[in-house]
């Protein structure tokens, strides 16, 4: 019997068994130990492999733990050559890495760890010459070749390989990688971190922030979606900075590029105001004593605040752009406020 007519088998074999576990809510963010040495748990796990492409990656915006009959899963399945919608945006992939790897842990079962293997080597493969990597390959099409902070992408990769290279859970299974291995997981974090470091935007010799997404080639901020501009952007940036936080004795380097964004944290932040998204009198800005938020994007020339609707055209307000962005994409956050207690801990520690 073909692989995929075994996972088919598996599949009908406990559809009928189902918990409702799998559904309301992301279940491949579950975390439960006794979980994944479950029948349901197995079932989830086989539509995460039928899923898997033939790149080693998955597509995004999909909900694969709801329950697929045979046919179903047949329909999936038949969908495994396609080389254009693997990705590691919206959590795409690494989560799926993820589920895998507790799935291996509690079961030791190489079908697991051969999936897992596979999207590893996905990983690795499209990583760039200069240490980035696109949102999509091994065909990126418009700005999906762009190095892409956007949504964490790269952070969530480098994340898990950094995990992974250090045997950290849920990545502690014995035998999940080889020696070999590990040092391809290093060589590939050590390049992520110099991109990382390569495309911080400079101004007037200071390292700030990072955009969203940066030129491939030139390394320079660039536009993705016709509202998503060329800016110093908070939000992805904040995840930069608590990565680079996280690496043990930092070089000088990384110090500087550390130091450096938090001043912009400190200097662009927007006291006073809390953003409310979908409230009763509809996205805005509220006053609030209490409250800091900071724009997603700012101005690379005046490092002003701005939101854009899907003409391209940036505006100072969220009045000024039509409901459907306004709504539809998140304009301000207050998450940068959890660097500074970080980098309080961040300094001590390495003495600066």
């Amino acid at each position: 019997m073909k692989p995929y007519s075994l996972l088919a088998a598996f599949s009908a074999a406990i559809f009928c068994n189902i918990s409702t576990q799998a559904i309301g809510h992301n279940i491949l963010n579950e975390t439960d130990t006794a979980f994944f040495a479950t029948d349901e748990a197995a079932r989830i796990g086989t539509q995460i492999v039928a899923y898997q492409r033939v790149t080693g990656g998955w597509p995004k915006n999909i909900d694969m733990g709801r329950p697929l009959t045979p046919a179903q899963l047949d329909s999936v399945v038949a969908l495994k050559p396609r080389t254009t919608d693997s990705t590691t945006d919206n959590g795409a992939t690494t989560a799926q890495m993820k589920f895998l790897a507790r799935l291996y842990a509690a079961t030791r079962s190489e079908l697991w760890r051969e999936a897992f293997i596979k999207g590893v080597e996905y990983l690795l493969s499209g990583q760039y010459d200069n240490g980035g990597w696109p949102q999509f390959w091994p065909n990126p099409k418009g700005y999906q070749v762009h190095i892409t902070y956007n949504d964490d992408a790269m952070a969530n990769t480098l994340s898990l390989i950094r995990d992974l290279r250090d045997g950290k859970a849920p990545y502690d299974a014995p035998g999940i990688v080889d020696e070999k291995m590990r040092e391809r997981l290093d060589n590939a974090f050590r390049r992520g971190v110099e991109c990382i470091l390569a495309t911080q935007i400079v101004v007037d010799g200071e390292p700030t922030v990072w955009c969203q997404q940066h030129d491939s080639e030139t390394l320079a901020p660039a536009s993705a979606r016709a509202y998503e501009l060329p800016s110093f952007c908070s939000t992805e940036s904040m995840t930069l900075v608590w990565l680079l936080m996280d690496i043990p004795n930092p070089d000088e380097r990384i110090c500087r590029a550390v130091e450096g964004a938090m001043k912009w944290f400190d200097r662009n932040r927007i006291d006073g105001f809390r953003y409310v998204r979908r409230g009763p009198q509809g996205t805005r800005l509220m006053a609030d004593p209490s409250a800091t938020t900071w724009a997603r994007y700012y101005d690379l020339v005046e490092c002003r605040p701005f939101v854009c609707d899907r003409d391209g055209i940036p505006k100072r307000s969220l009045d000024e752009i039509g409901r459907e962005r306004r709504d539809g994409y998140a304009w301000y956050s207050g998450a940068p406020a959890s660097l500074f207690p970080k980098y309080e801990q961040w300094r001590q520690a390495n003495g600066r």
